[in-house]
Parts: C-alpha cells; structure tokens; sequence
C-alpha cells in the first residue's frame, strides 16, 4: 500500500478565514474590544495553543479561564473551517485507488483532530499526527514517522508528502525520506532543495500521485 502524507492548514483546509472569523466571534461572544481582537490576530496568525490564553488573560486581566477561551476558540475554529468539496473527493479517489492517507500537521493535538472532524476528512483519513502528541513540530522526521505509523504502516520508497509550507512540509518531507508536492503560494526560500513536483491545490496533488503511483 502507498502511503500520501498531507499537511492541514492551508494545504487540505483554509485556516486564514476560519482564523479571522472564529476570533471575530470569540470576541462578540465576550464583549471584547478591538484591542484584544487585534492582539488576538496578531500573536495567533501562525498557529494557536492553549497558553496563549493564559498570555492574553495576563495581558489583559480577563476574569474567564484559559481553558474555557481555549475550548471556545478551539469550537469556533471547527465551526468555521472548510475544506474544498474538490479536496475531499480527489482523496476519495485516492483511498479507491488504494492509498493509505495520513496527515502531519503542526499544531495542538485536540483543535488540528477537531478540524479533521469538523470538515469531513475524518472519513477518508488512516491516521493523524500532530505537533502537540510528541511536543515536536517538522520539519523533525519525528512527526512524518508518527503519521505513518499511525496509517499502520512506515516510511517507504515511493510515499509521498503534500503541503503548502517549503520548510515544515517539503524539507521536511525530505529529511524524512518522503517525495515531496509543494502546493504552492508562499515564496520559496533561497537555497532550499526544490520538490519532486509543484501543483495549485490537492486535486492536482492527487493527480500526479495517480498518474505516478508506479514509479
């Protein structure tokens, strides 16, 4: 069985305006001004954990507990992200073709597992590795290695890793003996060693992985 690795945030999912919109809500639901709300959306851009909150709680001296803003940020971030009706079919496909489907991703263990949930990719996913399981974010090997176990399965020739980001996700990918699909969008830096292959989103991953899965 071929293994796909994929990362989640902003390769399977959009975590931009889910981000913007569950703030915005979580700050409605509190009465709270912009100053929070900005400093929310500064210091939670990249990726959010729950002691961040006990950081804004100190910052701001707010009477509700970190772990109640947490589980409100961590409900509204899964009511509010999408993945692509495209992304979940092209993996069906992939899961037909008899693919084993894993994702690592960066991030606290119970929000990345809520999205996976929330957006449908529960169904078509073997197994799910997070940050926040080892306390090891990639581009350690660690992490691609807990994914595939995860599938029940380890890191052959031939198995791949799809994701947005050119050093968390594809040398990353490398370094954990993986070939590599950079979704693209972001620049890519100076001297990296370059993917295997670039595509626009996840179909067009899948595409090639179908196209190759000989090879």
């Amino acid at each position: 069985m071929r293994l796909a690795l994929f990362d989640l945030d902003g390769t399977l999912v959009d975590r931009t305006s889910a981000f913007a919109d569950a703030i915005a809500d979580l700050c409605h639901d509190h009465a709270y001004g912009p100053e929070i709300e900005r400093w929310l959306l500064t210091e939670l851009a990249d990726h959010a954990e729950r002691s961040d909150f006990a950081r804004l709680r100190a910052a701001f001296g707010l009477g509700e507990s970190a772990d109640h803003l947490w589980r409100v940020y961590v409900d509204r971030m899964a009511a509010a992200v999408t993945c692509r009706p495209a992304v979940l079919n092209s993996l069906a496909r992939l899961r037909e073709r008899g693919w084993s489907i894993g994702v690592a991703t960066n991030g606290s263990s119970d929000i990345q597992r809520a999205k996976v949930r929330a957006t449908g990719l529960a169904d078509l996913v073997d197994g799910i590795a997070a940050s926040g399981d080892i306390a090891v974010r990639k581009p350690d090997p660690r992490l691609f290695e807990l994914a595939a176990a995860r599938c029940g399965t380890q890191i052959g020739a031939g198995d791949w890793m799809t994701g947005d980001n050119p050093e968390t996700d594809i040398r990353g990918g490398h370094r954990a003996g993986l070939r590599t699909i950079w979704v693209t969008g972001r620049p890519w830096p100076e001297g990296l060693t370059v993917p295997h292959h670039r595509v626009a989103d996840v179909p067009r991953a899948v595409d090639h992985l179908l196209a190759h899965s000989s090879g």
